[in-house]
């Protein structure tokens, strides 16, 4: 039985890794991305704001060697989901379990001006030049705006305001600074209400304003000023953007998509095509958009190829948690976990921020580095 998985984030890397422990030699996996190689979501703010290096935080996909797994690095072209059938550019490949696990696609182009007059922090690529960008920013008014709903990792603007503020605090530049914060959520974590307190309780502390319920439609650049969805603009000398997420065009030419998105069971992740599974933001499970959830419903998927290999009944469910690490600065972190079930009110809860929790989180990454890529990480850490 053949297993292609396309796309090599946290969902298809632990699926990938899964069925390897499960049958060794015996499993045949094809696992397709594009890039060279992973970064974590929070490895990105780690080096826009000095704490680390590009090359510390890449981890190449060459390293992936395990049993019964082969990586392509390739560009996938096509997908024939009725029957499992993938085009790339290193050839076609067929599947009798196809798993999509592409994420969703960022487009700064789709706001107007923020190309030109803003910066976007959510790619690796934007993330990465903007180290140099705030290294050599003198301070004045920062905007950290959201574009467009959905978007991944909700807690990411608030992070990077209070992150911005040790920045500039550090730099002697805070004085002269102002941080906004433009989200179109009421609250900055809607199915978490006490990480959302902690949150509006620490702008507050810290002099972060807070804009709610608002959207930026596009930047000025000439006049350097935020149009904001409610008609207002918002003068800025350093815009740090959320930019518009869509699903991949190879996916949505697929016939996979409503409503822009591949629904799926909320249940199995199987889609509405007979074996074949969508992991990750690609899909609209229902939960946020963000890597720890395509890990929960890498590791079903999982369970429930495993069962169909071993010609079991397959009855292992997504439950629709999640946890994730919350920066607040001031060299804290706080814990997030939240639950999503179908038809019912997401429920969460907040432990921290505290100074120990600094230490869970690089143990989070490290253990995941260990068991996907096999190497030790950061290092130094065994």
């Amino acid at each position: 039985m053949r297993v292609v998985i396309l796309g090599a984030g946290f969902g298809g890397l632990e699926l990938s890794t899964r069925l390897s422990e499960e049958f060794g030699d015996e499993a045949d996996v094809v696992l397709v991305d594009q890039a060279d190689g992973f970064v974590f979501g929070f490895s990105k703010l780690e080096v826009m704001f000095g704490r680390a290096v590009p090359d510390q935080v890449h981890h190449p996909y060459a390293d992936v060697v395990k049993p019964g797994v082969r990586f392509v690095q390739s560009t996938v072209r096509s997908i024939d989901p009725v029957n499992k059938r993938v085009e790339t550019d290193a050839g076609a490949f067929e599947a009798d379990v196809l798993v999509v696990a592409l994420g969703a696609d960022l487009h700064p182009d789709a706001t107007p001006g923020l190309v030109e007059g803003g910066n976007e922090f959510y790619t690796v690529a934007g993330a990465f030049a903007l180290r140099d960008v705030l290294e050599s920013f003198e301070g004045g008014r920062v905007i950290v705006g959201v574009t467009s709903l959905p978007f991944k990792c909700p807690p990411a603007p608030s992070e990077t305001a209070l992150l911005m503020d040790d920045f500039l605090t550090a730099r002697g530049r805070r004085e002269q600074s102002t941080i906004s914060l433009v989200m179109p959520l009421p609250v900055p974590i809607p199915p978490s209400p006490a990480a959302s307190e902690a949150l509006l309780v620490a702008f507050a502390e810290r002099g972060i304003d807070w804009l709610p319920g608002r959207l930026v439609s596009g930047l000025d650049p000439a006049r350097k000023v935020a149009l904001l969805s409610d008609g207002s603009e918002l003068p800025y000398d350093l815009f740090l953007g959320i930019p518009v997420h869509r699903v991949p065009a190879v996916v949505e030419a697929s016939g996979m998509t409503v409503d822009g998105w591949i629904p799926v069971d909320p249940l199995t992740l199987e889609t509405s095509f007979p074996g074949v599974y969508a992991v990750g933001d690609v899909s609209s499970v229902g939960t946020p958009k963000a890597g720890v959830f395509a890990e929960g419903q890498a590791a079903v998927v999982a369970d429930r190829i495993i069962a169909l290999m071993r010609g079991d009944d397959g009855s292992a469910q997504y439950g629709g948690n999640g946890m994730c690490w919350l920066e607040f600065g001031h060299d804290q972190v706080a814990k997030v976990d939240v639950t999503f079930l179908p038809g019912q009110k997401p429920f969460g809860n907040l432990e921290g921020p505290a100074y120990e929790f600094v230490a869970d989180k690089v143990e989070f990454g490290s253990s995941r580095i260990r068991r996907w890529f096999g190497r030790t990480w950061p290092a130094g850490v065994s």
